[in-house]
């Protein structure tokens, strides 16, 4: 699952995944080295595909106050905010795993940014 690239501005792709949203229903969660992005998307189940719409929400890392696996039999990941009383639920098939990955590129984040 570890589907890295490189863009010219030194972003790399860490994760990404097909996934949804409680609230927001559908679409594509995408973690960099920078942010973590989910576009939402709309399927269509006669033709099996899927194209992304212009909703777009960017998590800066400086704006996620926490990032936890949550529930018993349906595991989610959960992404609070600071200063908001915001929380998005994504059901993506390993919490831990992005959980893990979004603490590590916080922490190096922010080591790169002091």
């Amino acid at each position: 699952m570890d589907n890295t690239s490189q863009t010219p501005n030194k972003e790399k792709g860490i994760l990404f995944e097909d996934c949804s949203e409680d609230t927001l229903k559908s679409g594509i969660l995408t973690l960099t080295n920078k942010k973590l992005t989910f576009e939402k998307t709309k399927g269509r189940i006669a033709t099996l595909s899927k194209e992304l719409l212009d909703e777009k929400i960017v998590f800066e890392f400086k704006d996620i106050s926490q990032a936890r696996a949550e529930g018993r039999i349906i595991k989610k990941l959960v992404i609070e905010l600071r200063n908001s009383d915001k929380i998005y639920k994504f059901g993506v098939l390993n919490p831990s795993n992005w959980v893990k990955e979004i603490e590590l590129q916080i922490k190096q984040w922010n080591k790169d940014n002091q």
